[in-house]
């Protein structure tokens, strides 16, 4: 089997607060949105708490895009994919 191929992942910046040191966009190699997690959490200890909860699930008040359409933590990534991780944005 080999390597999953880098993807590009694009962070909100009140994460990044959070984690003084990362970067605002990271290339990281994943075949899922939940690997792509994971590698994040391995460079930043502690991140993935703050993108998942406990079920596991993205956290309600972000949303995640693979390539301009909604993902969950299955969502597969092909090699070169953009990943955005957003806050949610309400109100009327």
């Amino acid at each position: 089997m080999t390597a999953p191929v880098p993807v590009q992942v694009l962070l909100p910046a009140a994460l990044l607060r959070l984690f003084p040191g990362a970067p605002r966009q990271v290339a990281l190699p994943a075949a899922t949105v939940a690997e792509a997690l994971a590698a994040l959490d391995r460079r930043w200890p502690g991140m993935r708490d703050r993108l998942c909860d406990s079920t596991p699930a993205i956290r309600r008040h972000l949303k995640v895009f693979v390539d301009g359409e909604p993902a969950s933590l299955g969502t597969a990534l092909r090699p070169g994919a953009e990943m955005l991780v957003t806050t949610a944005i309400s109100g009327g």
